[in-house]
């Protein structure tokens, strides 16, 4: 297996609030928000559970077939389109393997979360049945993963969620998504985290005049995106997050608005690889 970098950051999920899997948004995908990345040694981090941790488990399983898995999950929150896919997890119904739930809560109130979304009528089987070993920790400080350093943060969004910056071997990727701009404190929070990022991945959900609309629903614009990109000097900008409505041609057409104020801007793409 080629192991020539530092980090490496998959997408498999990369809509907000519901899956939309029709054709015209299957270029940049239709599955809601899940991040893998891999670290050197083959440890593997994933960022939520959206329906796109759905197609990673089964990746996992073909990779990883004669083996246990031992994965960690950060949990950004706790909203429907961040663990819509832990039900269907192939690997959590595997004798053997080990999963790990992260969040900011502590490990029993993480537990009770994860299991009410799989309790009676609203799946057949319940959580406690799967077969993995499952265990939740409260993030601490530094999360220290094989080479990799994990910090969360604390964001602007309703009921509260986590923002992460990963590092190993001064590479560096952020992960800032759900998140509302406007609030000081928060602001300076993402900052501090942000800054001289590798890759910083934004909520990026609503334009400028569609957030009139959606003031308090807890997500930010391309705009602010490219602001908090110029203030934390990151290299590259992926917006994401993106919203049920707008289609490929629409994203195709945020990007290009949103490169001419921040040149090394791209919009997360389902199954698009980046290695530092």
């Amino acid at each position: 297996m080629d192991i020539d970098f530092r980090l490496r950051l998959r997408f498999w999920g990369v809509r907000g609030s519901i899956a939309t899997p029709q054709p015209d948004n299957l270029g940049f995908g239709g599955n809601t928000t899940c991040l893998e990345i891999r670290l050197p040694n083959n440890e593997i981090v994933i960022i939520d559970g959206g329906t796109g941790l759905r197609y990673l488990g089964l990746s996992l399983m073909q990779e990883f077939a004669d083996q246990k898995l031992s994965l960690r999950i950060l949990m950004t929150h706790f909203h429907w389109d961040h663990i819509q896919g832990i039900p269907f997890f192939a690997p959590l119904y595997v004798p053997g393997n080990e999963v790990a739930f992260y969040s900011e809560h502590p490990g029993e109130q993480l537990r009770e979360t994860l299991e009410g979304q799989m309790s009676s009528p609203y799946f057949p089987v319940r959580f406690e049945h799967m077969a993995a070993r499952r265990s939740f920790v409260q993030m601490p400080p530094d999360l220290r993963v094989g080479g990799a350093t994990i910090r969360a943060f604390q964001m602007n969004h309703p009921q509260g969620a986590s923002g992460y910056r990963i590092e190993c071997d001064g590479a560096v990727i952020v992960h800032a998504s759900d998140l509302e701009h406007g609030d000081a404190k928060f602001e300076k929070i993402l900052l501090d985290h942000a800054q001289n990022a590798d890759v910083l991945i934004y909520d990026a959900q609503y334009t400028p005049d569609e957030y009139e609309s959606k003031i308090g629903w807890g997500h930010s614009t391309w705009v602010e995106a490219v602001r908090i990109a110029h203030a934390a000097t990151v290299k590259k900008l992926v917006l994401f997050h993106h919203d049920p409505g707008h289609d490929d041609q629409f994203m195709k057409a945020l990007v290009e608005q949103a490169r001419k104020h921040f040149e090394n801007t791209e919009a997360a793409m389902q199954g698009r690889e980046i290695s530092l």
